[in-house]
């Protein structure tokens, strides 16, 4: 393969599917499934590139979604953001089953679609969903995709040295203060339709990032039963914060979210005026087509200038021997 092939070759597909993914019965509890979602499980991911061999991963996942099903039949989904809602909304997570709260139908895709990662880009997209299950023929359970599994698929020899963190980065962020009780950061992040909160405080109307609130804290503070309208954000974010620079390659966005296992990083410029927040979710824009295409056309524009100068620069030397 050539170089400028694998400069811009997209994740292998098969390397982005998670042929593991936790699955349980529909007739759980609630807070059974929250438990099985927060333990640790075995994940091998490894990304082979010699260069960059500190992205071989051993790590330890946490499932961010569970798949429901009976009689080798999927029959529903449950995400980290249903349990943020469902937390927003104050539900009694003991006396329920998943069958009850489950998202169905499922968005799926038959794996003789999945012919290259748009596929799953594009409904990712358009359903607005992070997990993606993948059938066979016979509408048997293949594996789930998710920004995750791309993440961890895709070689650093890809679009990521070329692109800055500015160009994908979210500068509409959810924040609070770290006084607002955990119940209401569920709330933002369930009306926001986010899957984190920023906490911050506040000095001379400039708002300093001081700690962060995701998804997966929400799951977890209810597997310890907690009282979340008694505990401040303050008391349980997760502190203190790693931040980027706009102009930190999305290379570099990528390391630090595979070394620290998190899935946003929050950005900050023109000392703490400015705010942002990247994620697995929106690193994956640089593999849209559109994009793609962009930036190979620009890269082509530059190089044919950049030799339109060696030959005019050749001539003039040519001229004066």
């Amino acid at each position: 393969m050539k170089s400028n092939d694998l400069l811009f070759a997209a994740p292998e597909i098969e390397s982005a599917i998670d042929r593991s993914p936790l699955i349980i019965s529909p007739t759980i509890s609630l807070v059974n499934a929250i438990a099985l979602m927060g333990q640790v499980r075995d994940m091998s991911c490894n990304i082979n590139h010699d260069q960059e061999a500190e992205f071989q991963l051993a790590n330890k996942n946490r499932s961010s979604c569970a798949l429901i099903m009976e009689g080798g039949t999927l029959q529903g989904i449950l995400t980290e953001r249903d349990i943020v809602k469902l937390t927003a909304e104050k539900l009694e997570f003991e006396s329920v089953t998943v069958a009850e709260v489950m998202t169905k139908p499922v968005v799926t895709l038959a794996k003789s679609n999945l012919k290259d990662i748009f596929a799953a880009l594009f409904l990712f997209r358009r359903y607005r969903i992070r997990h993606l299950p993948i059938v066979d023929q016979g509408d048997q359970l293949v594996g789930v995709m998710s920004p995750g599994t791309i993440r961890q698929a895709m070689r650093p020899a890809n679009l990521l040295k070329l692109r800055r963190v500015s160009d994908v980065m979210s500068t509409s962020i959810i924040h609070a203060p770290s006084t607002m009780n955990v119940l209401g950061v569920a709330q933002l992040m369930a009306k926001h339709r986010v899957s984190c909160v920023i906490i911050t405080e506040t000095e001379e109307d400039i708002l300093i990032p001081v700690g962060i609130i995701t998804e997966r804290d929400i799951l977890q503070f209810q597997f310890l039963q907690a009282r979340l309208d008694n505990l401040e954000a303050g008391q349980v974010m997760s502190s203190p914060l790693f931040l980027l620079s706009p102009e930190d390659s999305l290379l570099a966005a990528n390391q630090e979210m595979q070394r620290r296992r998190v899935r946003r990083l929050v950005v900050s410029w023109n000392w703490g005026r400015g705010l942002g927040i990247v994620t697995q979710t929106s690193m994956l824009r640089i593999f849209d087509p559109i994009e793609m295409y962009g930036v190979i056309e620009t890269l082509q524009s530059t190089v044919q200038q950049l030799e339109q100068e060696k030959a005019e620069l050749l001539k003039l030397v040519n001229q004066q021997s």
